[in-house]
């Protein structure tokens, strides 16, 4: 067995063009594959603020597929402490052996689901924009607007977040990266009104977009409601959409913003929806003209957590002196 820290996967996994096709493929196989993927386990940790969910999938001529172990625990701000972490561990299809712990402290999971969302506006949003705005302040904000410049050349960024002194932080560093103009707001309604693409980043338990605020031509990827109590768009903002996607149906509809839809009577639980897989399949559509309001549902899945696994193990595997490698079969002898 291999053992990677997150310095040594940092060293060749980060956010660029190369890592899009890795997760937009683990979309399509969920479409046109026999995928195997249960649903999430998750453990609350109530009086922590905290989660632990594990997930996996088996991709079908795979030798390999990634069991993960991811944390969000949402008052570590306060202790100096990103809220996400985890491990990855991939697992043998042939023989079942454990082959590699990934210890990436969650940041994999923060690479896949950056892509997965400017993936989302690839297929979902307008092809020319000028202004985007994200709703949430931290790692995953930050990585969703570096993720999205990689398929949209916009020009301003309008950000809101609870704190205001967070915020002014996402401006300070992110202006340079992104380079471009980036714009405080006081509220989320201004981002909504004033932006083509919005994407919202935030473990709220209570809308905080309202579907009188979206206008033609809005897309929105929704990717902080991947717990049944989390809600950050109002129910029937889906019901507005003119075309409404997710990453897997039988997920959303548990957990996601499409399970609020459902269960507020806003779209029957059995009303086809589109899943993403089909988008960049081509099976189904994505967007057919500038007018159209877009709401993509992104809660994450096994697949793309294996499909980023796979990426990184192959660069890992291929360098001399990166890992540790142990024997897990010989016995331990303790003096």
């Amino acid at each position: 067995m291999n053992i990677f820290t997150e310095s040594e996967i940092k060293q060749f996994v980060t956010l660029n063009k190369d890592v899009l096709p890795v997760v937009e493929d683990a979309f399509t196989q969920l479409a046109t594959k026999e995928v195997i993927m249960p649903p999430i386990m998750r453990v609350d940790v109530k009086e922590n603020n905290g989660e632990v969910d594990v997930k996996t999938a088996y991709i079908p001529g795979k030798e390999l597929f990634a069991l993960k172990v991811s944390s969000g625990f949402f008052n570590n701000d306060q202790l100096g402490l990103p809220s996400a972490n985890g491990l990855m561990m991939l697992i043998s299809a042939v023989t079942g052996e454990p082959k590699a712990l990934l210890l990436d402290n969650g940041y994999l999971t923060e690479i896949r689901t950056a892509a997965a969302g400017a993936i989302a506006a690839k297929y979902m949003a307008k092809e020319y924009v000028k202004t985007v705005g994200v709703i949430g302040t931290g790692a995953q904000a930050r990585y969703q607007m570096a993720a999205l410049k990689l398929v949209r050349n916009f020009e301003k960024v309008i950000v809101y977040g609870r704190s205001r002194e967070n915020a002014q932080k996402f401006k300070d560093e992110m202006e340079n990266v992104l380079q471009v103009d980036i714009q405080l707001a006081d509220e989320a309604e201004t981002v909504v009104r004033n932006s083509e693409i919005v994407v919202t980043t935030t473990p709220a338990t209570e809308p905080i977009m309202k579907a009188d605020w979206l206008h033609p031509g809005l897309h929105i990827t929704a990717m902080g409601s991947d717990a049944e109590e989390k809600q950050e768009l109002a129910a029937d903002v889906l019901k507005k959409a003119d075309r409404f996607v997710c990453d897997t149906k039988a997920q959303c509809a548990r957990l996601g913003e499409l399970h609020h839809s459902i269960e507020q009577g806003y779209i029957s639980a059995d009303e086809p929806v589109i899943e993403l897989g089909e988008v960049t399949s081509g099976k189904e559509k994505g967007r057919v003209n500038d007018q159209e309001i877009t709401v993509c549902d992104l809660t994450g899945t096994g697949a793309q957590d294996t499909a980023i696994a796979l990426y990184a193990y192959r660069f890992l595997t291929e360098k001399e002196g990166i890992g540790l490698e142990i024997d897990n079969k010989k016995s331990l002898h303790f003096t």
